[in-house]
């Protein structure tokens, strides 16, 4: 349409570009604050005595922040009113439905009616999203704070025209980036009403920051802790850096017997550019046995018939950020009762970890200095047996190498001297154990009080004592001295070294010998202990390369294979005869040992037993070692290349084939070290090989023991004899050639997942499963072998194959909706089905299906949990379960 020259108006302004028309500002300003744009594809008309403007086709409308496209567009400037909506076609399918946008606010409707001096506006048949949920409602009324107040509206997170599911309320008040309310309400499921509502809803909506809120709990019934409130709490977002999450579960009980409680307290916390971590609390109380008995006969040796009334567990994780010459301090804690994870955890992971570790460390380099020091705590937690090992605290201040012409202040020139160099470290631990271990000596020798079995102290305040009797302290010192290396004839090097060692002690044992009581009885000395080590050694190394390189074109170009030979020698004296490392002579000579009718062989003992530290061994090591690494590797052609810039690629044959031996002087079995060989390769690029295996040059005897005669020194003459051995055997398979990274897929709905309680969102599949790929199969095979040696008469044979197992996991993509993963493995020895696992997720549009199946073992059972995957409903789910904690 062309341009149209308009007479001039002083009460509005608008403008336009191409077809618009263009309306210059007068001498008095009117109610618009700001330039209308306008434009329209067909045609505008404008009626100066109305002061009325129409749109037609493809409209659109520019005022301030707002913005509105529609078919026809209608601008009332005397009142200062937009409407807007669409036109049917031929077929009476209306096209160009209003588009209204105000800031971050965006509403699809059937007709629009705004006020742009107000900002006031009726739409009909509109819809918005507010963060992750869409409000449709047939009258909508908008003021001026962008609140919206909608008659017969529909609430709903399904991104459709027409959804699947929605909450239906008469009446309904949206605060943008805030909270949605309703009247009374009830669900309705593929238009069908459903008997599910409130008399009123709250449905908070934020934006970017997060916002606090209730956690609604999960409704049950446990077979031995009776019907339950699970997983129901509150989140609090104190600000931007901290979160705090209080969940809770309750159980009914049986009769006048209560179920106990859960309380999980979760802390999040982080400072950009600084740190982030996460706190956890964990405390459980219940029923020490289950509360619903049965008569029925149970011989399955994994059902809990005891619980422990009252467990914990704690988890913290702080992860800095490193910044150079700053301290880093950083913790990895997991600890609690040993027995909490088998009673209540629903992850599989923390149910089959049979040991945790815990530290807390800081460390720091000192600027402009070659000192750095450690301070960490650390824990040792083993649940199957209970044992608890503490290290607090273990400090450590190292000294980098120095070299000595730079202390001295001497300038380099290239000398033989200038190699020189020293280092030191310091380590100063404090141990404490619940395990007293058995007071035994070696060779079976009486000992007063002594008891051939250990017992595990429960911690509690009870047994502080004892507790603090098991602490064991040391101090140490170490120098490592740099005496250089050296080429010798061209193609070796030479490296001496020498090292020296002291550990500092506060205690010490002393042996003596009662001829009443015929044993020896131990005291504990307090006072300052000073023990020292020293040893001495030297290498000679060298690489040996060998190529063969075929000429012309060929698929497999050349072949490389590196031989790494080295030879070591290492020496430290006897401390045997040390009278501060060893209390000597404590038995008489004559006391026959009753078991063998001999005098006992072993007649001096350590004073420093169990004390940790760098304690001597005691005899002396003359010992001359060798080690021969090979590897192999060819280059082939690359096929994939094709312009050339990189026409051949290395490909290992193997990764490495090593073996290892020794010649130790001081010892009557020269050769105790034997032969060690291992084997690593790799079978294209798919099968992965570990082999390795230890032999003994040595004949047993009748108990098993290495005696000083060689193998070929026997009637049937042979070099070694095979001690042990493992296989490790790992083959990765999937329907493609190249793994891709995985595809945007929808995530599971916080919460949902039936790992209840979690306040983290948990994919089953995501530790191994890349859902671009249709199937994938992770297959591993282990064997241990030991050779069970010479039995006595009478005696069963024991198990040449301790060990033979077989594990799988992997997934499958049914569907680009649909995928199942697996998990399990079995046990050759004991022929029984390890731990399985099947886990199914399926896409539902706006909703999803979940669940796990444990088909055998002390977890046998299922969950499944149907829900609505927007974390705004995400208590909008259904859940099914049968597990070990409510058979």
């Amino acid at each position: 349409m062309p341009a149209t020259t308009v007479p001039r108006d002083t009460s509005v302004a608008v403008s336009g570009t191409g077809d618009s028309v263009r309306v210059g500002v007068g001498g008095r300003k009117g109610d618009i604050e700001t330039t209308v744009k306008y434009k329209a594809k067909d045609s505008i008309r404008f009626e100066i005595q109305n002061r009325i403007a129409d749109l037609y086709r493809e409209s659109s409308i520019n005022y301030g922040d707002m913005s509105l496209d529609a078919a026809r567009i209608t601008i009332d400037y005397s009142k200062n009113i937009i409407t807007a909506e669409g036109q049917a076609d031929s077929t009476g399918r209306v096209q160009g439905r209003p588009y209204f946008k105000n800031g971050a606010e965006a509403y699809q409707a059937g007709r629009i009616a705004y006020n742009i001096k107000t900002k006031r506006g009726r739409i009909t048949d509109a819809v918005t999203q507010q963060g992750e949920g869409y409000v449709h409602a047939e009258v909508v009324k908008k003021n001026e704070l962008n609140e919206i107040f909608g008659r017969n509206g529909r609430y709903t997170t399904c991104n459709l025209e027409h959804p699947h599911f929605y909450i239906n309320a008469t009446k309904m008040k949206v605060i943008p980036g805030q909270k949605v309310v309703t009247g009374p309400f009830n669900l309705s499921i593929g238009d069908i009403p459903t008997p599910l509502g409130f008399l009123f809803g709250y449905f908070p909506t934020p934006g970017k920051t997060r916002a606090s809120g209730l956690i609604f709990p999960t409704f049950g019934q446990a077979a031995d802790r009776g019907f339950f409130l699970r997983n129901g709490g509150f989140y609090w977002a104190a600000n931007e850096y901290i979160g705090v999450r209080v969940t809770g579960d309750i159980y009914s009980g049986a009769l006048e017997q209560w179920g106990g409680f859960n309380v999980t307290t979760e802390l999040s916390y982080r400072k950009r550019y600084a740190y982030d971590g996460r706190l956890g609390f964990d405390y459980a109380e219940r029923p020490s046995q289950p509360l619903l008995r049965s008569d029925a006969v149970n011989t399955n040796p994994n059902t809990i018939t005891r619980f422990t009334p009252r467990t914990f567990w704690l988890n913290w994780s702080h992860t800095p950020v490193a910044r150079p010459g700053g301290g880093r301090f950083s913790a990895n804690v997991r600890t609690g009762n040993p027995e909490y994870n088998f009673q209540n955890s629903l992850n599989e992971r923390n149910y089959l970890t049979p040991a945790f570790n815990s530290t807390i460390s800081y460390a720091k380099q000192i600027r402009n200095s070659p000192v750095n020091y450690n301070i960490t705590a650390s824990q040792d937690l083993n649940t199957q047996t209970g044992t608890i090992n503490a290290t607090l605290p273990d400090v450590s201040v190292g000294v980098a190498r120095q070299y000595l012409y730079e202390l001295l202040g001497l300038s380099s020139q290239g000398k033989w001297y200038e190699q020189l160099a020293a280092a030191y470290t310091f380590t100063g631990q404090s141990r404490f154990s619940n395990t007293e271990a058995a007071r035994t000596l070696t060779n079976g020798v009486p000992l007063l009080g002594g008891t051939t079995t250990g017992r595990t102290l429960p911690i509690s305040l009870n047994n502080l004592s004892p507790l603090l009797r098991n602490n064991q302290l040391s101090l140490n010192h170490r120098f490592d001295i740099a005496l250089g290396s050296y080429p010798v004839l061209k193609h070796l090097n030479f490296t001496p070294s020498v090292s020296y060692g002291e550990s500092w002690y506060l205690k010490r044992l002393d042996y003596t010998y009662v001829e009443a009581a015929r044993a020896v009885r131990i005291d504990t000395l307090r006072g300052f202990n000073r023990v020292y080590n020293a040893s001495a050694g030297a290498s000679l190394q060298t690489n040996i390369y060998g190529t063969i390189v075929r000429k012309g074109t060929r698929k497999i170009q050349a072949i490389r294979h590196r031989l790494s030979p080295s030879l070591n020698y290492s020496y430290s004296p006897d401390f045997t005869k040390n009278e501060n490392l060893y209390d000597l002579n404590v038995l008489p000579a004559e006391l026959i040992d009753p078991t063998t009718g001999k005098v006992y062989l072993n007649r001096d003992f350590s004073r420093f037993q169990g004390f940790g530290g760098n304690i001597p061994s005691g005899i002396e090591v003359n010992q001359i070692s060798f080690a021969v690494q090979n590897q192999i590797e060819m280059k082939v052609r690359n096929s994939n290349d094709t312009t050339g810039t990189e026409p051949f690629k290395k490909v290992s044959l193997i990764d490495g084939l090593d073996f290892s031996s020794g010649y130790n002087f001081a010892d009557t079995l020269h050769m105790r070290q034997g032969l060690a060989g291992s084997l690593r390769t790799q079978v294209a690029q798919k099968l992965n090989v570990i082999v390795s295996s230890a032999f003994s040059f040595y004949q047993r005897d009748t108990l098993g023991r290495d005696i000083n005669k060689y193998l070929w020194q026997q009637a049937n003459p042979r070099l070694a004899r095979l001690n042990n051995a493992s296989v490790n055997l790992t083959y990765q398979f999937d329907s493609s050639q190249k793994r891709r990274q995985p595809a945007n897929a929808a995530p599971l709905a916080p919460n949902n997942n039936p790992a209840l309680g979690s306040p983290v969102p948990i994919d089953p599949y995501a530790d191994y499963v890349d859902f671009t790929i249709p199937w994938t199969l992770s297959a591993s095979a282990n064997a241990f072998y030991q050779s069970p040696g010479p039995v006595p008469r009478g005696q069963p044979m024991p198990r040449a194959w301790s060990a033979v197992s077989l594990n799988l996991n992997g997934q499958l993509k049914l569907t680009d909706k649909m995928r199942v993963g697996y998990s399990t493995g079995y046990d050759f020895i004991s022929k029984q089905v390890s731990f399985t696992s099947l886990d199914f997720y399926r896409d539902l549009h706006c909703w999803q299906i979940s669940g796990n199946w444990w088909p055998f073992g002390q977890r046998q059972g299922f969950n499944v949990t149907i829900g609505a995957k927007s974390s705004l409903l995400q208590d909008l789910k259904l859940n099914r379960n049968r597990t070990f904690l409510n058979r």
